[in-house]
C-alpha cells in the first residue's frame, strides 16, 4: 500500500520554503505522492459544515496556496514523486481551462499528475465563482467528460448539457496515456458516480467501519457498471493528528503516533485501499514534522 502526504499549503507551516522541503523529504523517504487542495476563500460568516449547525470556518483556511501552481513549483524540485490534488473543486473552473492546466503540469512533471476533483460544498465559494450550486451532480459528470475530451486526440469537440467545446486543436496533451481522475466523495451518490465515470475514488476516512463499507460499496458499484474494481484506485484521505507521542485509546482512526497509525494501516491489507494520504492536523515545527514522516513510513513498511 502506498503512502502520501498533504503538503503544508495551509496552516502554520504554509510557506514556499516549507512546501519545497516537505516535498523533497517525502520523495527521499519513499512516499508515493504529495497532495494539495483547493480553498477559494474563508468566509467571515458562519457556515454549516458536514450538515451541522453554522460555525466559524476554521482558521487554517485563512491562507491556502493555489494547488496547481504549487505542484508546478514542486515538480521542478522533485524527480519521481506523484503530484496529486485532493481535491480541486472542478465546477469552479471551465473544464477546458482546468484540463489544459493539468495537462501542462503533467508534461512538465514527466507524467506524475493525479487529478483529484470534487464538487465543492461551500455556498460562498459557488457565489464567488459565479456557479450555481444546483450544477452539482449532473454538472460533475459533464465537467469530467469535457476534460477527458480535451485530453483526447485532436480535433476536440464536445457538446454537453453545461459545457461545449467547438471543433478545435487543444494542446498540450498529458504526458500520461490516460491521466488518472479520482473523485473525492463519501456520499452514496458520489460513490456511484466515481464508479461510473472516474478512475478511482478519494474518500475521507472517519472510522474503519465507514471506510471499509465505502470501499465495498464502490467496488459493487463498479461491478454494476461492468468495470473491474481491480483497475480502479482507492486513495483514502486521513485528516488526522500525526504526533510523535501516542494518543492512546481515544485517538481518531488513522491518527496518532507512527506506531499507532501503522497498526491501522496494517489492518487495511486486502481491503481494496491502494493509497493512504495523511493531512496532519497537529503540525509542529518543520524538523519535528520531517522526523514524524520518517518514523511513519518506517513503521508502516516494517508491517508490510
Amino acid at each position: 500500500m502506498d503512502l502520501g502526504i498533504s503538503l503544508p499549503t495551509s496552516g502554520p507551516l504554509a510557506t514556499p520554503a516549507n512546501i519545497v522541503r516537505i516535498a523533497q523529504e517525502a520523495e527521499r523517504l519513499g512516499y508515493a505522492a504529495v497532495w494539495t487542495y483547493e480553498r477559494l476563500l474563508r468566509p467571515l460568516a458562519e457556515v454549516s459544515m458536514g450538515g451541522g449547525p453554522p460555525q466559524p470556518v476554521p482558521e487554517v483556511y485563512r491562507t491556502v496556496y493555489e494547488p496547481l501552481e504549487t505542484l508546478s513549483y514542486v515538480a521542478a524540485v522533485t524527480e519521481r514523486i506523484k503530484l496529486g490534488t485532493s481535491v480541486v473543486d472542478s465546477l469552479f473552473h471551465p473544464p477546458v481551462v482546468l484540463a489544459r492546466r493539468f495537462a501542462t503540469l503533467d508534461q512538465f512533471s514527466g507524467g506524475r499528475v493525479i487529478v483529484g476533483v470534487g464538487q465543492g460544498w461551500m455556498p460562498q465559494e459557488f457565489a464567488a465563482a459565479n456557479v450555481p450550486m444546483k450544477r452539482r451532480g449532473a454538472g460533475m459528470d459533464d465537467h469530467i467528460a469535457a476534460m477527458r475530451a480535451v485530453w483526447g486526440p485532436d480535433p476536440v469537440e464536445y457538446n454537453g448539457r453545461f459545457y461545449q467545446i467547438p471543433p478545435s486543436e487543444l494542446n498540450p496533451k498529458p504526458a500520461q496515456e490516460r491521466i488518472p481522475v479520482l473523485l473525492g466523495s463519501v456520499t452514496p451518490a458520489g460513490v456511484r458516480r466515481a464508479a461510473r465515470i472516474a478512475d478511482g475514488i478519494n474518500p475521507i476516512a472517519f472510522t474503519a467501519d465507514q471506510l471499509l463499507g465505502l470501499v465495498k460499496a464502490f467496488h459493487e458499484a463498479a461491478e454494476a457498471e461492468r468495470r473491474d474494481p481491480a483497475t480502479l484506485t482507492v486513495a483514502v484521505r486521513a485528516n488526522v493528528p500525526v504526533t510523535a507521542e501516542p494518543l492512546g485509546t481515544d485517538r481518531p482512526y488513522l491518527g496518532g503516533s507512527p506506531r499507532e497509525i501503522a497498526e491501522d494501516v496494517a489492518g487495511l491489507a486486502g481491503s481494496g485501499v491502494d493509497h493512504v494520504l495523511f493531512s496532519n492536523e497537529a503540525s509542529a515545527d518543520l524538523d519535528t514534522e520531517i522526523r514524524i514522516l520518517r518514523d511513519l513510513i518506517t513503521e508502516v513498511n516494517a508491517r508490510a
